[in-house]
């Protein structure tokens, strides 16, 4: 088991923000990963067509005979996640409780922001999650449907980016808040525009970082943890459903590598 991969998905690129952490933290682990980047965004489309999709990448990765599924997708968690664990038999893990665990213990003031997709916010998963963690936490949620479609389009340094960032979390500045959920992982791409609005007082908790600590956890207790003999085998290897060459500019910016190969997906259903 430690010689296979850990698959990771996503609706795109913001996946990536999860890998980039997962390439740090574990240093000998190979990663597959697929970006749904075709039918990105998720947030917005109904419950039935998010778990279908998810299924879709769930089976292209389990092709590559991975042995823990990533779900690095807050929407795709917070919809399909308990519906994939039912459907396979290895280690599936989502981004929605490990960065709800770190945002109520790095909060003083226990009024924590959450920024998400519509999907995501309109489920209430975060907040019902840190109630259930903390019964007196303050939440104060906003869905920010602009945000992926700047990042999938590799927009994030420009004057749109500042100015739709500004104005979506405009309100948010005035609550309170010490903490912020970054609840979706394309977020991270703008958290210096976002640290930007919200100020050096509010920490930005990256749900995706978060959720890497908790696959180092479960590889461990599983028993398939790579060694440091599998190192020199591993193997970096991605996957998208939309254009190779704009997932391949922004992965090699994000993930700092250079010469990314990246290869065009075809989901098991289609074959």
């Amino acid at each position: 088991m430690e010689k296979k991969a850990i698959g990771f998905l996503d609706s795109g690129v913001g996946g990536l923000t999860v890998v980039k952490e997962a390439m740090k933290q574990l240093p000998n682990e190979s990663i597959y990963y697929i970006g749904d980047n075709a039918r990105c965004p998720y947030g917005p489309r109904p419950k039935e067509e998010i778990v279908e999709f998810t299924w879709d990448l769930t089976q292209f990765l389990l092709t590559k005979n991975i042995k823990m599924l990533v779900i690095a997708c807050n929407t795709a968690t917070a919809v399909a996640l308990d519906e994939i664990r039912k459907r396979v038999d290895i280690p599936v893990v989502g981004v929605i409780l490990p960065g709800s665990r770190a945002a109520i213990k790095y909060s003083r003031n226990k009024r924590i922001g959450v920024i998400g997709t519509v999907g995501t916010i309109g489920s209430n998963v975060y907040e019902d999650t840190l109630h259930e963690k903390h019964p007196d936490v303050y939440t104060a949620s906003i869905s920010c449907p602009k945000f992926v479609p700047l990042v999938e389009s590799n927009q994030i340094n420009t004057s749109i980016a500042k100015k739709v960032v500004f104005e979506s979390l405009e309100p948010l500045t005035k609550m309170g808040l010490d903490t912020l959920i970054l609840g979706c992982t394309h977020y991270p791409l703008l958290s210096p525009l976002i640290k930007k609005v919200m100020g050096d007082k509010v920490t930005l908790i990256d749900s995706g970082a978060e959720t890497v600590s908790e696959v180092s956890t479960i590889l461990d207790y599983y028993g398939i943890t790579a060694s440091s003999q599998e190192k020199a085998d591993k193997v970096y290897r991605f996957y998208t459903t939309g254009s190779t060459k704009m997932f391949a500019e922004i992965a090699a910016n994000w993930l700092e590598v250079n010469d990314i190969q990246v290869e065009k997906a075809i989901l098991p259903k289609n074959n």
